[in-house]
């Protein structure tokens, strides 16, 4: 009944803390690296297929595991993540506005996890592929991001 009410507010519940609905806004989104390369009816059609949230401090966004995985794609707007992974922790790597993570994209168990205030876009699996479709400049950003964080915690020595 919870995630029922919060759903109809506008907020999700993830793993203990909550995240906000939030309003998407043209003109900073156009500033979003990843969102860049769009032209203003494309950052429209982005607005109207995705959902923005205000997320707080410690707010766990995405999971790897079995059980939550989901191929989602996150986008950073604002704020800052970082990426647990398998007992390593990346807090700048993967952190800056524009950064997007899915989980569907990494292996092993991991969590996307805000370390401060935060606004963070979710685009689904099939309306990323739509934009995709429709030629929305992603592929450089995506191409970026692909094989993180395995590419990042394969260079850290054990338990470091």
């Amino acid at each position: 009944m919870l995630s029922a009410a919060c759903a109809q507010q506008g907020y999700a519940q993830q793993e203990g803390k909550t995240m906000k609905a939030s309003t998407t806004y043209l003109y900073l989104l156009r500033k979003t690296p990843f969102f860049a390369g769009l032209d203003t009816e494309q950052l429209r059609w982005t607005i109207g297929h995705s959902r923005e949230w205000e997320a707080q401090a410690g707010t766990v966004v995405a999971s790897c595991s079995a059980a939550d995985k989901s191929d989602d794609f996150w986008i950073l707007l604002d704020g800052r993540w970082q990426v647990e992974h398998d007992g390593h922790t990346d807090p700048a790597g993967h952190a800056d506005a524009g950064k997007w993570f899915s989980a569907s994209e990494t292996s092993g168990n991991c969590r996307l996890v805000t370390t401060e205030h935060s606004y963070v876009m979710k685009i689904t699996r099939a309306d990323m592929n739509d934009m995709l479709n429709r030629g929305f400049a992603f592929e450089p950003h995506l191409a970026q991001g692909r094989g993180y964080p395995s590419k990042t915690f394969a260079a850290l020595p054990a338990g470091g």
